[in-house]
Order: C-alpha cells, then sequence, then structure tokens
C-alpha cells in the first residue's frame, strides 16, 4: 500500500506533466494552423512597454549603483590626498623658531577642520545618494518579478483556454457524442477561462498604471540625483576654496620669510659693500690718479667699477646707471665738492666710443661694486 505523501505528490506531478504535455500539443497545432489562438493586440502591446520598461529600470537601477561605487571610490582616492597633504602640511617646513607660532596653530586647526568636513560631506553625499535615488529605484523594480511571473502564467492559462475551448468543440463536432465527456470539457473549459480571464483582467489594469508611473520614478530619482549633487558640489566647493585660502597664507608666510631673509641679506652686503668702496676712495694713493697720459683712461680715473643696480638719476649732475654698467671712477677737481657715499665718473663706453668725459656725473657708491 503506498504511503499517501507519496501518492499525492506523485497524483500532483502526473497532472503537471500531462498539462504541459498538453500545453506543447496546442502550441503545435498552433504554430501548424491547425488549431486557432486566442490573440490579444492591445495586451500584448501592454507587454512590450513593461518589457521595454524593465530593461530600461534595470539599467537605470545598474548604472545608479556603478555611479554610487564611482562616488565611493572617489571619496577613498579623495581621503588619501587629504591625508597626504595633512601628512605633508609640517611646521618644519619654514622652521618653528622663524615663524610666528599662533599663526602657525590656526593655520594647522583650519586644516585639520578642512579635511574632517570635506570627509563627512563625501560621507553624507554617499549616504543620500543610497536612501533616495539607488533605494527609490530598488523598490520600484521590486514589483517587476512579480508582474513578471503572473504574465508567463497568464500566457500559459491562455493556452490552456484554448486547448479546453478546442477540446470542447471537437467533442460537440462528434459523430458520437458521449454527454458526459461534453459536461465534463465544458466545465473544464469554464474553468480554464475563468482562470485566464481573472489574470488577465488584474494584468490589464496594473500594466498601464506602471507604465505611467515610470515617468514619475524617473522625475524623483533624477531630481533627487541633481539636488544631492548641487547641494554636495556647492558645499565642496566652499571646502576648496578654505583650502585655497589656506594655502594662500602658507605661500604668504613662506614669500614673507623669504623677503625678509633677501632683504637683509641685501643690507648687510649693501655695508659691506658701502665699507670697502669707501676704504678705498680714501685710501686711493694719489700716483693712481692718471692725468690721461697713460693709455686710453680718462683724466682723474681712479678705478672701475660695475653697476650691480639700476639708478635713476634725478639731477642734471647725476649719472643714470642700468645693472651691469662699467664706470670709470674719476677724482673730484675739488675734494671738498665730494659728499659722504657718491662717487664722479664716466660710463666706460661712452669714453671709449668718444673720449669726451663732458657726460661725467655723480652716482651712488653703493650701487656698485668695484671689479
Amino acid at each position: 500500500m503506498a504511503e499517501p505523501g507519496k501518492g499525492v505528490t506523485a497524483g500532483k506531478l502526473a497532472i503537471n506533466v500531462q498539462k504541459r504535455l498538453t500545453r506543447a500539443q496546442e502550441k503545435v497545432l498552433q504554430k501548424l494552423g491547425k488549431a486557432d489562438e486566442t490573440r490579444d493586440t492591445v495586451f500584448e502591446e501592454m507587454v512590450a512597454n513593461f518589457n521595454k520598461q524593465m530593461t530600461e529600470g534595470t539599467k537605470l537601477q545598474k548604472d545608479l549603483k556603478s555611479y554610487l561605487v564611482a562616488v565611493k571610490t572617489m571619496h577613498d582616492a579623495s581621503r588619501r590626498l587629504q591625508d597626504c597633504l595633512a601628512d605633508m602640511y609640517e611646521p618644519e617646513w619654514f622652521g618653528k623658531e622663524e615663524m610666528d607660532a599662533l599663526t602657525e596653530e590656526m593655520i594647522e586647526k583650519e586644516m585639520d577642520n578642512n579635511l574632517e568636513d570635506t570627509d563627512t560631506l563625501w560621507l553624507d553625499y554617499h549616504q543620500s545618494l543610497t536612501d533616495k535615488s539607488v533605494a527609490c529605484m530598488d523598490t520600484y523594480l521590486a514589483q517587476f518579478p512579480d508582474i513578471k511571473a503572473r504574465i508567463a502564467k497568464r500566457d500559459r492559462k491562455m493556452v490552456d483556454f484554448d486547448s479546453a475551448r478546442h477540446h470542447f468543440s471537437s467533442l460537440q463536432k462528434g459523430k458520437k457524442k458521449d454527454e458526459a465527456k461534453i459536461a465534463k470539457a465544458e466545465e473544464e473549459l469554464g474553468r480554464a477561462q475563468r482562470i485566464f480571464e481573472e489574470l488577465n483582467v488584474e494584468l490589464q489594469d496594473e500594466l498601464p498604471s506602471l507604465w505611467d508611473n515610470r515617468v514619475g520614478v524617473y522625475v524623483n530619482t533624477f531630481q533627487s540625483l541633481a539636488g544631492h549633487q548641487e547641494k554636495f558640489h556647492r558645499e565642496m566647493g566652499k571646502l576648496s576654496q578654505n583650502l585655497n585660502d589656506i594655502m594662500t597664507k602658507l605661500e604668504e608666510q613662506r614669500q614673507f620669510k623669504k623677503d625678509g631673509t633677501a632683504a637683509e641679506k641685501t643690507g648687510d652686503d649693501a655695508k659691506s659693500e658701502e665699507a670697502n668702496h669707501s676704504e678705498s676712495a680714501s685710501s686711493a694713493p694719489k700716483s693712481a690718479v692718471t692725468n690721461g697720459s697713460e693709455g686710453d683712461l680718462p683724466p682723474g680715473f681712479i678705478y672701475k667699477v660695475k653697476a650691480i643696480h639700476d639708478y635713476a638719476a634725478t639731477d642734471g649732475d647725476e649719472l643714470e646707471l642700468k645693472m651691469g654698467d662699467a664706470v670709470l671712477v674719476l677724482a673730484f677737481d675739488n675734494p671738498d665738492e665730494q659728499d659722504d657715499g657718491w662717487l664722479l665718473g664716466v660710463k666706460e663706453s661712452h669714453w671709449v666710443e668718444s673720449k669726451d668725459i663732458s657726460a661725467k656725473g655723480v652716482f651712488p657708491e653703493n650701487f656698485t661694486q668695484k671689479v
């Protein structure tokens, strides 16, 4: 004696096998043109729209998730870049002793806050996209598998209905009518028709509504995406400006230190050169002053200097200099006319060309260097 559970399972399996066989036979007859097929062009158009809608929605969901992964990747890259900047940003670059400690502390605090705010902004942006845009698409697409399964079931029930209809019709047209078989076939036809029409009506109500809802879903998804992008980039722009301001302060500190060092060095050099020129001028022996008889030197020549800075003449008796000019220093006709720190001379190029000292003039000694 067979066990009840196994018997029921075997019976259901036999029924399912018979249904599949009957549907396969019906489809073969329909393809061969030996049996008519129930067609609903309006419903077929709905199904085509459904498939198109599901394909587009699935692609949008996939691209949104790819975008989310890219945001996460960009966040990680941004964080590594910020960590690198934070590690590199050290007061020792310019020397703690030579920089204002308070300003350094303020800049470091601003840097820490800026990097922390940037990281938080990325996290909020990623979470907002996940909660609003991606979650919305997940909910939207979650209904498609069930509807797709019911469409497939509706197609199967339509084949069952056609098969029951053809079976009932063949019994009615037979020469030997078996009323019991006809009654049973009619009952099966009614049941198949009822099941098919229930599914058909449900789907005819749902599919157009689902097709229309796609516009609202797309609007909400992209409006939310655009809104979060706008907010993110606006806030990120502020933080980027803060970072730029911090870098500007850093550059100003560097330049200030550089200019201060250069000015100090120039001052020391100028004092040293002025001392050298004064010593040379005061210690020059009278025999060093020529009367023009030796070679091509002008009368009263003492020594030669080279301009190390430009000098714009402000008076008619002054000699204008350009950096690099060679000047032949001459003795004053009246030593009492010589002011401290000033020399008298003529440009070497003018003397070589015209042998004329009428273009001589006075110039500041510390703008030149003895050669």
